[in-house]
This record gives structure tokens, sequence and C-alpha cells, in this order.
């Protein structure tokens, strides 16, 4: 018997979600001990989510003790619900390096912040309108202070060309509904954001995978897709990579940025990291803005707990297109959110906390560098992930899923390929461990099987 993948409603995120209905279906005796799972990709396919929640749903489901993984097999049903509970409560627990987002470090002091600038916003003269409908755009005090933390790495950028969305990925949706049509081609590296994925998978659209080296995308491979089968757009991430962590230096911007004008390719530009980054590169927005839809969110800065990014459009007219999109889709932001980014970019607070989260990242990754010494890694100081590259005996999934097993939560490069070839690597993700010490001890685990012969962890499980 094999699993039908299907999300229980209501759970608060997706991946407990999939782990919650594995669970009904085993109470229900629609699914039996030795019962095999399909594969982690048709669930997401089946599902319309990204590989990486699926990853993290099947981490999640071996920490509980409902599955287990056989190399080579698969991943199969292995405990019994008694009474409602589960059997193997001695599990390890579960050490989450998958998700990508900033650590919170004591000084940032955001369960104070957040009420805080909250009760002030609305205590305020007229506070109370920050609670009521407004524009799909965002409205024109948020689009002004988004100008004017953005205006330090784009000249002259203008409110009117400003849009602000739910957070990167609902920004990345709007944006491809704006300039593509089901069947387009997108070009972005051989390995990227999942979310793109999701979006692809979504929307129909085609990705074209572009060869990339330790600096990011390789401008020839960019001229070779346009020589061959123009892309409708180009996505990049240009700083920070995810999952390389590689920076585009400003030479290769310039040449990226010469062919997609050349070709007539528009640019998506995905730039949630470089806010972090001690000198960032002028942005590709800054290079071609009659071209490129740039993407800026708080997210990985500040905290993803607003949901509040910004898109700066080619144009005046171009923004309002985008937010005939928003408007269709989630009608517009939060207005309190986006109050408090507001606030906290006119009162330095968004700086404070980049500041932080960025002394956090590089203490991390000075750990990291440190417990898994000699592995293969490429990372950058400022971020909070990095891009462990595979020893030639260990293949990425089988790593994941031995990781897994040990209750450490990892990505592997097939959550992220565009194509059918894939790097044999993993990203960790540094800041979601709740301290130092807890993150030291998951990289002891990982450095642990990284010493270990892959036919030897095989031959034990």
């Amino acid at each position: 018997m094999s699993w039908k993948p299907w999300l229980v409603e209501g759970s608060q995120l997706k991946y407990r979600g999939i782990v919650e209905a594995i669970e009904a279906d085993l109470k229900e005796g629609h699914i039996q001990p030795g019962d095999r799972l399909p594969p982690q990709r048709t669930i997401a396919e089946v599902l319309g989510v990204d590989l990486t929640t699926v990853t993290r749903a099947f981490n999640e489901a071996r920490r509980r003790g409902l599955v287990e993984a056989n190399a080579g097999r698969g991943t199969f049903i292995r405990r019994r619900i008694d009474d409602g509970r589960m059997l193997g409560l001695g599990s390890p627990p579960a050490v989450d390096l998958s998700m990508n987002i900033p650590p919170q470090p004591t000084s940032a002091n955001l369960k104070r912040l957040i009420p805080e600038t909250v009760a002030n916003l609305l205590s305020e003269e007229h506070g109370m309108l920050h609670l009521h409908y407004q524009e799909s755009t965002g409205s024109d005090t948020d689009r002004a202070a988004a100008a004017t933390w953005l205006g330090r790495r784009i000249n002259q950028v203008r409110p009117s060309s400003i849009v602000l969305a739910s957070g990167a990925q609902s920004a990345l949706f709007a944006i491809c509904e704006c300039v593509l049509a089901a069947g387009d081609t997108i070009a972005a590296g051989c390995v990227t954001y999942p979310g793109l994925k999701a979006v692809a998978q979504q929307r129909g659209f085609a990705l074209y995978p572009l060869a990339m080296d330790d600096k990011g995308i390789v401008p020839q491979s960019f001229e070779a897709c346009c020589l061959k089968r123009p892309p409708k757009a180009l996505y990049v991430i240009p700083s920070i990579d995810n999952p390389t962590t590689a920076t585009l230096p400003e030479e290769r911007r310039r040449e990226i940025v010469a062919i997609a004008r050349r070709y007539g390719v528009t640019i998506i530009e995905d730039d949630p990291y470089s806010a972090l980054q001690f000198e960032p590169l002028a942005p590709l927005a800054a290079l071609a803005p009659e071209l490129t839809w740039h993407i800026a969110t708080l997210s990985k800065c500040a905290t993803p707990a607003l949901r509040i990014a910004y898109v700066v459009a080619p144009g005046a007219a171009q923004a309002m297109r985008l937010a005939g999109v928003i408007r269709a889709v989630n009608l517009m932001v939060p207005p309190i959110n986006a109050a408090v980014a507001s606030r906290w970019i006119s009162t330095g607070i968004v700086d404070d906390l980049t500041v932080a989260i960025r002394d956090e990242n590089i203490a991390r990754q000075r750990l990291a560098k440190t417990v898994l010494g000699d592995a293969n890694i490429a990372a950058d100081r400022c971020g909070h992930h990095i891009w462990l590259k595979m020893p030639v005996h260990w293949r990425a999934a089988d790593f994941a899923d031995h990781a897994g097993r040990s209750g450490i939560s990892v990505v592997p490069s097939s959550a992220f390929a565009t194509g059918t070839e894939e790097p044999e690597a993993l990203r960790l993700s540094l800041g979601v461990a709740p301290d130092r010490e807890s993150l030291v001890e998951a990289l002891k685990q990982v450095a642990t099987i990284i010493s270990q012969p892959a036919v030897a962890v095989k031959a034990i499980v």
C-alpha cells in the first residue's frame, strides 16, 4: 500500500500538515507499518508545495518515530500509534538546520520590541488607521520609508515604483504573474531558491539551468541560453546566493546586465541578503533599472515575522500592474506590519537589528568552520547558511536521510536543482538553532556523519 498525500487543514505550517496527515492515516488504518511513502518529489508535486517543505516533513516524521528511511529503497512507515501516542519516544530531539531564517540575538529583544512598537503606533493620533484596509501598493508613508531604505543601494529609487508585498515569496509569485505566461522560460542557476521552483511548477513555467561557479551564475552560460532558447526572464540572487553563498562580482553583474539588454530579457533580482554585508555591491536594479524587478525583504536582516518585502518595479506603470496582481491574490500587506517596518526604518531599528544579526552570523560561521574542520564548505561570513559539498563516499540524499535519523534536519541539493544534474551538496542553515551551544552540538553530529563511510552507515540502518 502506498500513502496518498494530503494536508491536514488548519496546520500552521505546511510541513506539519503533511506529518499530521501521515499520523492521521496511521490511526485510521489507511496505512500500515511497512508501507512505502511516495518519493518526496512526487508528494511535492501532488500537494503543490516546494521540495524543502516535504524534506522537512520527512525529517519531522522520522523524529516522531513514524517513518524510517532505507538507503536505495525509499521511506517506509515504521511505528504504530497506540492510544493516540506515538511509540519511539526515545527519538533524538530535532535540531533544524533546514530553515534559512536569521538568528535572533538576545540584544535584538524582539519579544519586547514588537509589542512596544505596535502599542506606540496605535496610541498615536489616527493610529487606529493602521488597522484599516489600505492600497494594494502600500501606503504612501510606507512606500516613502521603503525608498529611504532602498535608496542606499539603488540611486534615485522613487516611491511610485515601489510596491509592498507579504514577503519575498509573495512578491516573486506576483512578479512572475506580471511578466510571464504559461510555457515561458525562466533562466536561473543550476541550483536556486526552491520558492522559484514552486512558482514555476504552479504556473507552468520552464526552468533553464545555468552553469555556476564559486562566483555565481556564469555569464557565458546565460548568453548560450539566450542563443539557444531565449528566456523571458532571468532569476538571480546576486549576493550570498541561496544555496551556494556566492556573491556575483561587479564585473560579472555588468556582463549579465549587458547580455540581458542585448536579448531583451527581464531580470528578477531577489536580494534578501545584501543588507547583511559590510560593503554590498550595486544591485542589478541600479545597473539596469529599466529591465529589473528588484525584491528586498526584511525577513533575513530583521525578522521574517513581519512578512514585509519591497519590490522596485522598472517604473510606476509596472508597479501598478504588480499591485493589481497583489490585490487579486491577498489584497494588501497587513497595514500594522508595514507600519512597524516603516517605524523601524525611520528610527534606525532596522539597522540595529541588521548589525545584531550580522554579528551573530559571523560568530556562528566561525563556529561552523571550527567544528566542520576540513569539510568542503562555501560560506559568506555575514550570511546564515553554508553550502556543504559532499565527500566522494556520500550522496547528498543519503546523508540527509541519515542526518534525519540522528535528529538533524538538513536540505540536500535536490531541493534546489533546476535541471537533471545536481551537485552532491547540502545547505546547512545556522540561524534557527536557539543558541550557539545547540548549533555546535548539531554541527558535531554532522561532522561525525561526514567522517563515516557511507557503506558502513547503510550497514547499521
